[in-house]
């Protein structure tokens, strides 16, 4: 007879079976059950309003403390309503217009700039003016008693209605200096004057989480920007769906040498 293949078989004493094959510990073993872990839901932030005449800190970092001061009323109503009719008029107005990607297109406002320096923001340069209406110095020079700050400089905006605007954007540029004050005055309908903070790295440019601020910019109502409020937040005036009339706002700054603002 032909030999007959080896047969394997199981030679391990009684009783020393391996332990996961006993029938009384495979019934009591815990079952491994895959769980998604949870996501942590993130909610975008409600806008906090300011339209209560005081000093704000928006943020402390490593840059610094931003602050704001809002004083409505800065220039009383009447006064205000003569103050805007006279610059509506006087101011030499212009619209600049941008080339972005070989597309022009015009700013959504008009401009005008004093000063004894150019300017130059979004690409474009804005040329000396030294010649200031009477009526502009007489403001700077209210603005400058009432703060202690001196001022050089001023960009005039005119929102002609509730199709102007001005998009997201910080003022720092190199020859605004490092902490540049601001201090902006509005005459005309009142605007919103909507603020953001800048998203940290890890955000990699995501502003959908961040802080914003609503503040409504009435007629006469100066605002001041300080500290490293340029360097950690943005500001905007948005268009609005409800008719608006004409306003007028003027932001007063110092202008330096771009050797000297570096």
């Amino acid at each position: 007879m032909a030999p007959t293949a080896p047969v394997a078989r199981n030679v391990a004493p009684a009783g020393t079976r391996q332990a996961w094959m006993r029938k009384d510990q495979i019934h009591t073993q815990k079952q491994f059950v895959f769980e998604k872990p949870s996501e942590v839901e993130r909610k975008v932030p409600d806008a906090g309003v300011i339209d209560k005449p005081g000093v704000y800190e928006l943020s402390t970092l490593p840059t610094g403390i931003s602050k704001i001061h809002l004083i409505p009323g800065f220039i009383d109503s009447e006064q205000a309503d003569w103050i805007f009719e006279q610059l509506l008029q006087d101011i030499p107005w212009g619209q600049r217009t941008h080339i972005r990607q070989e597309i022009s297109f015009e700013e959504p406002r008009l401009t005008s700039w004093y000063g004894e320096l150019p300017y130059t923001y979004s690409r474009l340069t804005m040329q000396p003016n030294p010649n200031w209406h009477p009526l502009l110095t007489m403001l700077k020079e209210r603005i400058e008693e009432f703060t202690g700050y001196t001022f050089n400089s001023l960009l005039c905006n005119l929102y002609r209605n509730e199709k102007d605007s001005v998009d997201w954007h910080s003022d720092d540029e190199p020859s605004l200096g490092k902490n540049p004050v601001i201090a902006s005055l509005s005459f005309g309908a009142t605007r919103t004057f909507e603020m953001r903070k800048k998203p940290s790295p890890e955000e990699n440019g995501d502003y959908t989480y961040v802080e914003r601020l609503r503040i409504p910019l009435d007629h006469g109502t100066l605002l001041m920007m300080e500290g490293a409020t340029q360097e950690d937040w943005q500001h905007r005036v948005p268009k609005e769906y409800h008719s608006r009339d004409a306003r007028i706002n003027l932001t007063f700054r110092i202008i330096y040498p771009e050797s000297e603002g570096t």
